[in-house]
């Protein structure tokens, strides 16, 4: 099976999620014996090249004419040839003109595609009005169209209902994990780096925009900082237009001390992350299904995540708690888990969970079954 994987983000530091679910992705389904090419732009790229991996599939980059709405250049005439090469096409996100030309492309050439929004379809954050301009222009048949559809959680499902899709008929693959992915990382690595010596984390990993409630976690923080005694908050992560606002929020607080900005970290630097913590924070507003609570799980770590991360099972496994989106609610919860006696044991609980139901081979097994669907 020839597969054609659109993201127009697949940089790890930029893209986010996105970014690093598309790859996930590829280098499963290249492992399961998909021949897989990744198409998307270079945004984040020309000015910090950085390998990108794909595993044994292939890439292709388009030049970014315009980095805030990832208009691809030049894109016309190499994005018909790799779909004509393509049995199917595989459109991941939503809002991106790169989806927009390669459907045109599709429709042309008579090449079925499939839509994975990942929790992009409803009209959540900034530019509302551009969006509903998005949709109006194509975006909307883009998703009534499509020969399949493909949703991370059954929550996401009724997310198709206003394209006009049933939401019977869509598809739901979860996001997972490669288990030998997580060998790597030692915890003293990053309490060395950030000097942290033996105090407890709470660490938050993500990109440092609203969507992922960074402000939400610091302000539960620094309401219970006095009763978590030295414990230290981590972010790790790329600014999306928040540090700033995040750091003068914490000297405001006079925590500086005690909250750090690590930055982005990728590779065994963020598995040293994630085991150097107590307790990894999911603070997020909105998400389709948090890969980084599979990320911490995958290291054992418990969770405390927002009932707006698409990820209730953590919590009923009994290895995650689960809270409003509300900065008063995480914070009376962190206290709450980080004073339990059996902190380990939620970590262990939350892994095995993770190991038996999320891995990216059992998602690979229904993306193959649904491929060769569409494609009869």
């Amino acid at each position: 099976m020839r597969v054609l994987s659109v993201s127009a983000l697949v940089d790890p530091v930029t893209g986010g999620g996105t970014a690093e679910r598309t790859l996930q992705l590829a280098r499963a389904m290249s492992r399961g014996g998909m021949a897989v090419r990744v198409l998307g732009t270079d945004r984040g790229l020309r000015d910090a090249p950085r390998r990108i991996d794909v595993g044994h599939a292939e890439l292709e980059l388009l030049p970014c004419r315009n980095e805030r709405f990832l208009i691809p250049r030049h894109a016309t005439q190499r994005i018909a040839q790799r779909v004509a090469e393509a049995d199917v096409v595989h459109l991941c996100n939503h809002w991106t003109v790169l989806n927009l030309m390669v459907r045109r492309a599709a429709l042309r050439l008579g090449k079925p595609y499939l839509v994975c929004p990942a929790g992009a379809l409803p009209l959540f954050g900034r530019s509302k009005w551009l969006k509903r301009a998005y949709n109006a222009f194509g975006g909307r048949a883009l998703v009534a169209q499509a020969a399949g559809w493909v949703a991370i959680t059954r929550r996401e499902t009724a997310d198709f209902a206003p394209y006009g899709v049933d939401p019977q008929r869509v598809e739901v693959i979860p996001n997972g994990i490669e288990p030998a992915d997580y060998a790597e990382g030692e915890a003293s690595v990053f309490r060395e780096r950030l000097a942290l010596g033996t105090a407890r984390v709470v660490l938050f990993v993500g990109r440092l925009n609203a969507i992922k409630g960074p402000d939400l976690l610091l302000e539960a923080f620094i309401s219970r900082a006095s009763a978590l005694d030295a414990a230290q908050l981590v972010f790790v992560g790329p600014d999306d237009g928040m540090r700033a606002a995040l750091e003068q929020r914490a000297r405001a607080a006079r925590l500086t001390e005690r909250v750090r900005f690590a930055g982005w970290l990728g590779g065994a630097d963020k598995l040293a992350a994630y085991r150097a913590a107590d307790v990894v924070v999911v603070p997020s507003r909105q998400e389709a299904m948090s890969l980084v609570a599979l990320e911490a799980g995958a290291c054992a770590r418990p969770v405390l995540l927002t009932d707006r991360c698409g990820f209730d099972e953590a919590a009923a496994s009994g290895g995650a708690r689960l809270v409003a989106a509300d900065a008063q609610a995480i914070g009376a919860a962190l206290g709450e888990l980080l004073a339990h006696p059996q902190l380990a044991q939620m970590g262990e609980r939350l892994r095995s969970l993770i190991l038996s139901d999320y891995t990216w081979d059992a998602a690979v097994r229904r993306y193959a079954a649904l491929f060769e669907r569409v494609t009869r």
